[in-house]
């Protein structure tokens, strides 16, 4: 496996240079034009020159992770989708071109999405959580509200046209589950909220560029048996997000790596065994002291722990099977 980082653009920052200092080679990114102030990435010298500079700072850019360009009217089928999945069509070209293998998305509209993201955890530490009775009152999004089948429908007709050009170009897609595995959040009907489910997309295409991100933080928010899933799923499975979850869809909150119901070894163990070679990160980890919280889940203290901590089961694993 291959210990990576999620980046949010293309400047490099201290975060650059404390995942050189952990040890890290392998860099995932999102670069949209909001994070770049370049163009979207179906214009082969903006994806080009992001790839330079992670070059340049001692990285492989090998996966890129999240909504490149605003996908609302693909998610929730709205006039204009076909322009648009053209352009992610030549976002998967240039991404072929450039060895640039796997691409990480989700069919949420409304992203990953919490109620509360300033909840005490250990030593005074802050997570986010979720509450499905604190979501009913929040607003619909701005686009209304969508049933299961109309985003069902569109997810199909998304992976019919995309899925051909992604294994042409021999990019490995990696479905992110819902988060939370819920329905509905805002208005609109989340449908990847259960192994069934997953189960149903996958059979949507044969091709061997449509597998997984196995995010156990969500199949464990859904009480899903993430040995038995991972195991099921492991010739699918093309990228690995680690973090640890409490409680169940209605009613949640992330903790520590070290703090969850998660077997942490185990899974390593297992994922060991299947000889993977794909990336694997530390996910949503706390905001710890000193840091502002205004990247929730997102800051860099607690993803410095879930990397030492990624990484020394990694090593004990190699070393436990030589």
């Amino acid at each position: 496996m291959k210990l990576s980082f999620l980046f949010f653009g293309n400047k490099p920052d201290e975060k650059w240079q404390l995942c050189r200092q952990m040890g890290i080679d392998y860099a995932i990114a999102k670069i949209a034009p909001e994070l770049t102030n370049e163009p979207s990435i179906d214009h082969m010298d903006s994806l080009s020159r992001s790839k330079a500079i992670y070059e340049e700072n001692g990285f492989k850019l090998i996966g890129l992770e999240g909504d490149q360009f605003d996908m609302h009217r693909i998610k929730l089928g709205l006039p204009g989708r076909e322009a648009d999945v053209e352009k992610y069509c030549r976002m998967l070209e240039n991404m072929g071109q450039l060895g640039i293998n796997l691409l990480c998305y989700n069919f949420m509209a409304t992203g990953w999405h919490r109620t509360h993201v300033n909840l005490p955890e250990r030593g005074g530490a802050l997570v986010t959580g979720f509450s499905f009775e604190s979501s009913k009152k929040e607003p619909n999004s701005p686009w209304g509200t969508f049933s299961e089948s109309q985003i069902w429908e569109n997810y199909q007709w998304f992976i019919e046209h995309i899925m051909p050009v992604a294994e042409a170009n021999g990019v490995k897609m990696a479905l992110h589950p819902d988060d939370p595995p819920i329905s509905p959040v805002l208005g609109i009907a989340r449908i990847f909220t259960s192994s069934e489910a997953i189960e149903k997309a996958l059979s949507f295409s044969s091709s061997p560029s449509h597998g997984l991100t196995f995010c156990q933080g969500s199949y464990v928010t859904m009480g899903e048996d993430i040995e038995k899933i991972a195991t099921k799923w492991k010739d699918k499975i093309n990228f690995i997000h680690i973090r640890d979850v409490v409680g169940s869809p209605v009613e949640f909150r992330e903790t520590f790596h070290d703090n969850g119901p998660t077997d942490m070894a185990k899974m390593m163990r297992l994922y060991n065994s299947f000889d993977l070679n794909i990336p694997i990160r530390s996910d949503h980890v706390p905001t710890m002291a000193g840091e502002s919280n205004e990247h929730f889940g997102y800051e860099m203290k607690g993803n410095l722990f879930g990397i030492g901590y990624i990484k020394g089961l990694m090593d004990a694993c190699s070393k436990s099977s030589n």
